[in-house]
């Protein structure tokens, strides 16, 4: 999708369609509509009598031919109260425009920006919500969408040109939005299609697109290295683990302005492709949904993709434990002792507890590597959509000052989040009496429990995780964002990334 500027007046922009907001008190005089000319305030003033236009929360109303307007259609998005307007709800009534039109086979709307929403924040939610709304997860269906598509999301000023921090915005929601949508397209695939060389094979593409250092490790170099408990997840499978290393800022010593005495940061996103449970298998029922058990590595992988682009004075890397939890002859079994890459040992009660035995390797190689803070995004429990639901993440971490700097970077941009406590007296529940630890410890405080594990591997590195269970995938369709993966946290860690200082 393009993102431009309009700088013509309101009622002389001759477009396919013309989008404005109105609240829900007169919305007929109040928004953006405010700025349309008399002619066409009225014939919104008509509606608002009859009650076809109440300004409710993603109401969409579209007259054709308006009055006063060179537009061809008019559409007026309801902003529902305005004391609860924020750049979260914009960023979604321009979600919820694209897709109204798009269903039309509109390809070009200009969005009428007003004084009020024309400062850098609105600008950049304005571009992200257009990109993120035109999406679908159709990848597959012989009879897909594809003409149904915005090309063009122009800004209108409604005279002014735009200013440098305006386009920079504009750009920057672009950017954002595209690597969110990126992670949506690898959380979609098939796990037939989305092996973990499948996965690395995209990494490498997306690395050499926009130039950040990739490296693989196969099966071979995870078993040389002892990562006994990656291997024990993958071992299981025909399609062999691997780990997938990406590096910002780091390579050949090299350094952004800024940033030679900040800490390497590690993002360590699951990337289980296909979790059947192992030998703990898993009921029928759903297990086609566990192609999204590798969503924390694709939101890495979109988060690098996103600052390879922006270029932040930060020093990142992204590592991926990428595997497939199968039952077979070769499978890990309830019962075995594997040992980590840090030499901890992990007794197996449930095989269906992967994630986390992933996660210490992966966690522990970065350590090797020189991260000096570990943030980690994983569909790692059940239970936290039993404390959470499915529209807010867990957030744990022994280190509050990250915890804090994660949590006001998602409420920066809109991606809800809630911080779940780390108590020693939970450790005792995940002991083992023959390892240092047992991969479960029962059903009371599940997602707490394996954050803790996962904890663990950090040891007295700055550390925070994210339990993306429930975030990582939305059944409903909403009026502003297509049913299937919502790209969710990335927005939130390119937010931290690129506000370090």
């Amino acid at each position: 999708m393009k993102i431009d500027f309009a700088t013509d007046a309101p009622d002389q922009l001759a477009v396919p369609a013309l989008a404005v907001f109105a609240f829900d008190e007169r919305p007929e005089e109040n928004g953006t509509v405010s700025h349309l000319p008399a002619a066409t305030r009225a014939e919104l003033d008509e509606l608002s009598q009859s009650g076809e236009l109440t300004g409710r929360l993603y109401e969409t109303t579209l007259i054709h031919r308006p009055a006063g307007l060179a537009a061809r259609a008019l559409l007026v998005v309801g902003a529902g109260k305005e004391s609860k307007f924020n750049t979260a709800v914009l960023r979604r009534l321009a979600g919820a425009a694209v897709r109204y039109l798009r269903a039309r086979s509109v390809h070009s709307v200009a969005w009428l920006l007003g004084p009020k929403t024309a400062n850098p924040d609105s600008v950049q939610a304005l571009a992200e919500g257009a990109v993120l709304a035109d999406f679908d997860a159709d990848t597959y269906r012989s009879e897909r969408n594809s003409d149904k598509r915005i090309d063009e999301f122009r800004l209108a000023t409604g005279g002014p040109a735009p200013t440098a921090d305006a386009r920079a915005a504009a750009e920057r929601g672009r950017v954002i939005a595209e690597a969110q949508n990126f992670t949506r397209e690898l959380v979609n695939e098939p796990s037939n299609r989305m092996t973990p060389e499948m996965l690395a094979d995209r990494a490498r593409k997306m690395a050499a697109e926009f130039g950040i250092d990739c490296q693989v490790l196969d099966e071979n170099e995870i078993q040389r290295l002892r990562m006994g408990a990656l291997w024990g997840v993958g071992q299981g499978s025909e399609a062999p683990p691997r780990l997938i290393v990406l590096r910002y800022n780091l390579s050949q010593g090299s350094t952004a302005p800024g940033s030679e005495s900040s800490p390497v940061i590690a993002l360590v996103g699951k990337g289980i492709t296909f979790a059947t449970g192992g030998i703990s298998i898993k009921p029928a029922a759903d297990m086609h949904e566990m192609k999204t058990d590798m969503a924390g590595g694709a939101t890495m992988l979109g988060v690098m993709r996103a600052i390879a682009q922006l270029k932040p004075s930060a020093r990142v890397m992204a590592v991926i434990p990428a595997a497939e939890n199968m039952p077979s002859g070769k499978a890990y079994r309830p019962g075995d002792v594997l040992t980590s890459m840090s030499g901890k040992t992990i007794e197996v009660l449930n095989t269906d507890a992967e994630g986390r035995l992933a996660l210490a390797d992966a966690i522990t190689y970065a350590k090797q590597q020189g991260a000096g803070v570990v943030i980690d995004a994983a569909t790692l429990t059940g239970a936290v959509t039993i404390a959470l639901g499915n529209g807010i993440t867990g957030v744990f971490g022994w280190n509050k000052d990250w915890v804090n700097r994660v949590r006001s970077s998602a409420e920066a941009v809109g991606e809800k989040m809630w911080e779940l406590p780390v108590d020693e007296d939970y450790r005792d529940l995940y002991k083992s009496s023959i390892a240092d630890f047992a991969n479960t410890g029962g059903r009371h405080g599940g997602a707490i429990i394996a954050a803790m594990f996962v904890g663990e591997f950090a040891g007295d590195t700055p550390w925070v995780h994210l339990d993306i269970a429930g975030t990582r995938w939305s059944n409903d369709e909403k009026p502003y964002l297509a049913k299937g993966p919502t790209g969710h946290p990335v927005r939130t860690l390119v937010h931290l990334l690129t506000h370090l200082s």
